[in-house]
């Protein structure tokens, strides 16, 4: 693997999770929040993230395991690879608790003024909690990012920036209620752009623990594995947190919308990288 497209691959990864600080810059910005463009913009991030999961990723995936181990069991192989990841996503969200979920998505105006009745001490607690159930989160996140950027750099781009925008919401549930307990911005900045460390971190975790069976020579069933589980990841974060966060944002269309919009750009961007 060059040690260019590692650096890449890891710096495209740092930038979706670091986003969560764009989230908490716009918390202290904003006065109130655009619904509309953050419905469009979740459902395009959703919407980038299928096509290329399904179109992309589990496609190559299967076309890699079929030529080791033939066409039905390389189908196969691809398939409990690609549920293996929706599980361990899964599992991951199963753990934490829904009422402190950061991914149950309220608009800013709504969360500053449930912040201002809250005792202090109950508001930091909150804050602190989110931050590590976003950093929980961003973990897996991080893996996908970085693996996609690693095999495709250009389909890596859209990953990450689906994956930032996604981040973005993220960044605002963190700092809110840290913002208000403490009156401290810096405070509430740093915390909310730690969170988003756990996607390089991640990464960095991702590439350690592949690179001694690559090195080994066992690369495309490695690689081919680790992609249908990404494929099954972006999926399920699109399914279960991405479109119902932009159905409670705003209008059901407009997330239809950007769903749509998310799917027609990708297709036509991989047309042209063809």
């Amino acid at each position: 693997m060059d040690v260019s497209n590692i650096t890449y691959a890891l710096l495209l990864t740092a930038f979706a999770g670091l986003s969560t600080g764009i989230g908490s810059a716009i918390a202290f910005m904003a006065r109130k929040t655009n619904t509309k463009l953050l419905t469009v913009s979740l459902g395009f991030s959703a919407g980038v993230m299928i096509y290329i999961s399904f179109v992309e990723i589990f496609a190559e995936a299967k076309h890699s395991f079929i030529s080791d181990f033939g066409e039905f069991s390389g189908t196969l192989y691809t398939i409990a690879a690609f549920f293996a990841g929706i599980l361990i996503i899964a599992l991951i969200d199963k753990i934490i608790p829904s009422f402190e979920n950061p991914h149950e998505m309220r608009p800013l105006e709504d969360m500053a003024t449930q912040s201002r009745k809250k005792p202090k001490k109950n508001l930091f607690r909150t804050g602190i909690f989110t931050a590590l159930v976003v950093a929980i989160h961003n973990f897996p996140e991080g893996i996908a990012t970085f693996m996609t950027a690693l095999n495709d750099p250009a389909v890596g781009i859209a990953i990450a920036i689906a994956i930032a925008i996604h981040n973005i919401p993220e960044g605002i549930a963190v700092s809110v209620p840290i913002f208000y307990a403490t009156g401290n911005r810096k405070k509430a900045f740093f915390y909310s752009f730690l969170s988003g460390l756990a996607e390089p971190v991640g990464a960095v975790l991702a590439y350690f623990l592949l690179m001694p069976f690559i090195s080994a020579g066992d690369s495309d069933v490695i690689v081919s594995s680790t992609m249908a589980a990404v494929a099954g990841i972006m999926v399920f974060i699109s399914l279960d947190e991405l479109l119902p966060s932009a159905e409670e944002y705003g209008e059901h269309h407009l997330a239809i919308y950007g769903l749509v919009g998310g799917m027609a750009v990708m297709a036509v961007s991989l047309l042209l990288l063809t």
